[in-house]
């Protein structure tokens, strides 16, 4: 069994940031493809960012390129998103997703096999 732990949400405004953390444990592996997705009230679960094994191959989705990074340690089992520029659109949980195998990444929701809790990021106006 796989344990993602997210960690690093909290309220900022407008034009601020935030880095989110997430830990895997349990049977996870250093060469699971991770990925990133956002729920906003009232809306679906959307996709951001994912990243492959070895952290070469990354993806955004549009509305974030230029303002959100995502990176990873494979020595700590930890992916990153580091969110700078926040607008107030970007509220919503964040969901940190494993794929436990693969290569490549992933962006879609169905392609992933864990799912940590989600960390709440609200951006003020």
């Amino acid at each position: 069994q796989v344990q993602l732990v997210e960690s690093g949400g909290g309220l900022v405004q407008a034009g601020g940031s935030l880095r989110l953390s997430c830990a895997a444990s349990g049977r996870a592996n250093s060469r699971s493809p991770m990925g990133w997705f956002r729920q906003a009230p009232g809306k679906e679960r959307e996709f951001v960012s994912a990243i492959d094994w070895s952290g070469g191959a990354t993806y955004y989705v549009e509305s974030v390129k230029g303002r959100f990074t995502i990176s990873r340690d494979n020595a700590k089992n930890t992916v990153y998103l580091q969110m700078n520029s926040l607008e107030p659109e970007d509220t919503a949980v964040y969901y940190c997703a494993m794929r436990y195998s693969g290569t490549g990444y992933y962006t879609r929701a169905y392609e992933y096999t864990d799912w940590g809790q989600g960390t709440q990021v609200t951006v003020s106006s």
